[in-house]
């Protein structure tokens, strides 16, 4: 795949599946804004390796749960290199709880991040993209937004929603040139998953046909090929990159 002369853009990619996805672009050509919002550390730690390799990378930080802020998100972006030719929505966060016990405010954040975000990216690049007539969009949703998962009801309402997104916006933009597709991951090895027991691991393994959890690469190169123009043909479509899971 050559994504060479390809302006990407990655949010929430300063650890985890986003870190991977924007080294990956990054290593087939593409010029990566490493979006972050509380962790710039890390995102100046995913620059540097890309840098490092040999591509070319920046971080800037945003809220795209904001809506204003993701405009300049986009705009700075489009200013500064001239066009967006890719956009993977990664951006999310966690607040699980029991329906029961869980906050209007800890429903509400989860939403904002994973699905208003996502929706606010996709808005302000789509305005570039029409004007190229050629765009990527790639939203990372979860096997849970499929399955559902007890304790999750608004992390599986955000992902679930980001399918119905990612649907929507593949039949807007399909005939000026711009795809758009979404990855559903199951579990994959990321510092979250480390820090479980080696009998919840076990656990968890038992659900998955393949009997092993997923690599971030695995994400990453999927993301990658629906970037590229290896992909042209595909829009609208969910990828289960979970092991089997959701069969």
């Amino acid at each position: 795949m050559d994504l060479k002369g390809k302006i990407a853009l990655v949010t929430g990619a300063s650890r985890g599946i986003g870190r991977q996805i924007a080294i990956t672009l990054a290593g087939y050509g593409a010029a990566v804004v490493v979006n972050y919002n509380g962790s710039k550390a890390r995102a100046a730690e995913v620059v540097a390796e890309i840098r490092e390799n040999g591509g070319s990378a920046e971080a800037v930080q945003c809220d795209v749960a904001e809506f204003g802020r993701a405009k300049e998100l986009i705009d700075g972006i489009v200013k500064q290199y001239g066009r967006l030719d890719i956009l993977v929505n990664n951006a999310g966060i966690t607040r699980d709880n029991l329906i029961l016990k869980m906050s209007e405010e800890e429903f509400d954040a989860v939403l904002a991040t994973n699905l208003k975000g996502a929706f606010n990216c996709t808005k302000h690049a789509s305005r570039q993209m029409l004007k190229q007539r050629y765009g990527r969009i790639v939203n990372v949703s979860s096997v849970s937004g499929v399955m559902g998962n007890a304790g999750q009801a608004n992390y599986c309402a955000s992902k679930a929603g980001v399918i119905g997104l990612t649907k929507s916006v593949a039949r807007e933009l399909g005939a000026k040139g711009i795809t758009c597709n979404a990855l559903a991951p199951g579990f994959i090895r990321t510092e979250m998953t480390e820090i479980l027991s080696d009998e919840v691991k076990e656990s968890m393994k038992e659900q998955i046909p393949l009997r092993c959890f997923g690599e971030t690469k695995d994400v990453a190169e999927a993301a990658a090929f629906l970037a590229s123009d290896e992909a042209a043909y595909i829009t609208g479509q969910v990828l289960h990159i979970d092991g089997g899971m959701a069969m």
